[in-house]
């Protein structure tokens, strides 16, 4: 078997700087939920498909299941467990608000890509939440919940 070394990361995770021992190839989705236990990312397909996994490397939303950590280890990273501030809350309050969630399974995928669209497009059209969201799956099928989170959400930042 050709392994790749292990080797020692400080992450920048949650505004916090953490330190693991990790194979280099090791997908940061494993990293973060067995070495580091932080589970709040999400396991979904493995393949970079589903959105589950999703969080922030520097701000822009990545799969983690697909993401080596060598890839990211010396970036800022954000999980569901770390956002925070105006739009992040703003966000979480419409998805709490419009009882989005339904199963729940691939809300904090959806809720990142959320908070990122809206910290980049504070006023976004259908086609931008289309194509923010288009790489989040929901088998429960809350996209018109979700999508109306994300008008709320950005309502009420304006």
């Amino acid at each position: 078997m050709n392994r790749m070394s292990r080797s020692t990361y400080t992450l920048q995770l949650n505004g916090e700087s953490v330190s693991c021992t990790a194979e280099s190839d090791m997908p940061l989705l494993w990293v973060l939920r067995d070495v580091l236990n932080r589970t709040g990312t999400r396991f979904g397909c493995g393949a970079g498909l589903c959105g589950a996994c999703t969080v922030h490397v520097d701000g822009v939303p990545t799969r983690a299941c697909v993401t080596p950590i060598q890839s990211v280890a010396s970036q800022p990273i954000t999980t569901i467990e770390g956002v925070d501030g105006r739009v992040a809350k703003a966000v979480q309050d419409a998805w709490t608000t419009l009882n989005v969630a339904q199963c729940g399974y691939c809300q904090a995928g959806q809720v990142m890509s959320a908070i990122a669209l809206l910290a980049k497009t504070p006023t976004p059209s259908d086609d931008d939440i289309d194509a923010a969201m288009q790489g989040n799956l929901c088998r429960c099928g809350a996209y018109p919940r979700i999508r109306a989170a994300i008008r709320t959400a950005a309502e009420s930042l304006r």
